[in-house]
């Protein structure tokens, strides 16, 4: 019998396509974002202590009450506002699993739930799960006069209906690498305030910006706290993408709504990772010097490519940078991401892979995606090969 497909249209995503390509042509990996890093030691004996000290069974389905205390710490130091730990705060498997959860929960079959393209690729999926409609609202693209993508606010204010339920956010965002601006946060809030629309919020590189730039996130304004869900992760603040712990804010009455998906997707995740991130966490030095961290290696990336063909456009955050590669060739940038891998052995992700179609032309505006979250010696050998394009 042949299943009925809930994703007719979802095949390999682009991150696995590019990461088998990368190794079958022996090509150094600038294209999945995972950090090359090992993590702290101090957390992995936490780690090791916590396993010996038995805390090998389930943790409580919302997360242990010492690492929830710990987040809602967190955010009241840097954002000002004070989530209830038993209520508010819910530790989940990873950011992937917190914005799943989030999704089935408050999104109902006929509701529309705008995106803004570019967009990281699980968005889509889970709200068609749901039974809602994606509306994609696209950014504005950069161009020589302006090298960065931006948000057009009013274009999101069109497309909202009556049938609107949620507008999806992702700041710092992936791919691109811009960063939520007090203008932004302002338009937001207008949205809400006239429209009464919900927000969730994907902020997983919240500690990862660059220049001065401070992480605003939703939770620093009253008003937006309300209609928000916020969602953070382990993973990319702590290097440790594969242990898949993350977590999700929200009032009382969405979290109660939250965890009745999480309770039936994974009841509750490792113990042992969370006694020791809530061990961990009393020292904020490891997220507060993360972003002075990643500026080193995002300009060392950015600087190499000045010896290249390549044109790196302005990161403000993440630890993506997207570079321009109109002088080099007039592929679309599926086309010019295999070529790459294949011809020059430096694997990269094509920015049109982020839009919902990515064969169309407007979709393609000659970008790749690099990754620098890797060690210098990776980013050395990858600089070599483009260097001689």
């Amino acid at each position: 019998m042949n299943p009925i497909s809930r994703l007719p249209n979802v095949g390999t995503n682009i991150f696995t396509i590019m990461s088998q390509m990368a190794i079958d042509h022996d090509a150094i990996n600038l294209g999945q974002g995972f950090p090359d890093f090992t993590p702290d030691p101090v957390l992995l004996e936490l780690v090791n202590k916590a396993m010996h000290e038995g805390h090998n069974q389930y943790a409580p389905m919302s997360g242990i009450p010492a690492l929830r205390s710990q987040i809602s710490q967190k955010i009241l130091s840097l954002y000002g506002h004070k989530y209830d730990v038993d209520h508010e705060v819910t530790v989940t498997a990873g950011a992937t699993e917190a914005l799943m959860a989030t999704l089935m929960a408050l999104v109902h079959p006929g509701d529309e739930v705008i995106v803004i393209e570019p967009f990281y690729d699980l968005y889509i999926p889970i709200i068609q799960l749901a039974g809602g409609s994606p509306v994609v609202v696209p950014m504005v693209a950069p161009t020589a006069q302006n090298p960065r993508y931006r948000v057009d606010w009013q274009r999101v204010e069109d497309a909202i209906t009556a049938k609107t339920r949620l507008l999806v956010l992702n700041f710092p965002h992936n791919p691109t690498g811009i960063v939520m601006t007090k203008t932004d946060l302002d338009a937001i809030e207008s949205l809400v305030q006239k429209h009464g629309i919900l927000l969730l919020s994907d902020e997983v590189y919240e500690h990862i910006t660059f220049d001065g730039h401070k992480h605003l996130s939703l939770s620093m304004r009253p008003a937006l706290v309300e209609n928000s869900v916020v969602v953070s992760s382990f993973g990319k603040t702590y290097h440790t993408t594969g242990w898949k712990m993350g977590y999700c804010t929200a009032p009382k009455a969405i979290t109660t709504e939250i965890r009745k998906v999480h309770q039936f997707t994974v009841f509750t995740t490792s113990s042992p990772f969370q006694y020791a991130l809530a061990q961990f966490m009393t020292n904020p030095l490891p997220y507060t010097q993360l972003a002075d961290f990643y500026e080193k290696r995002r300009n060392y990336l950015a600087q190499g490519l000045k010896a290249t063909r390549f044109k790196p456009l302005p990161c403000d955050g993440t630890f993506f940078l997207i570079a321009d590669y109109s002088e080099i060739s007039s592929q679309n940038e599926l086309e010019f991401a295999r070529w790459l891998t294949t011809e020059h052995g430096v694997t990269t992700i094509p920015v049109s892979a982020f839009y919902q179609d990515p064969s169309d032309k407007g979709s393609n505006h000659q970008l790749v995606r690099l990754c620098f979250a890797k060690q210098d010696q990776t980013l050395d050998e990858a600089l070599e090969r483009l260097v001689k394009i």
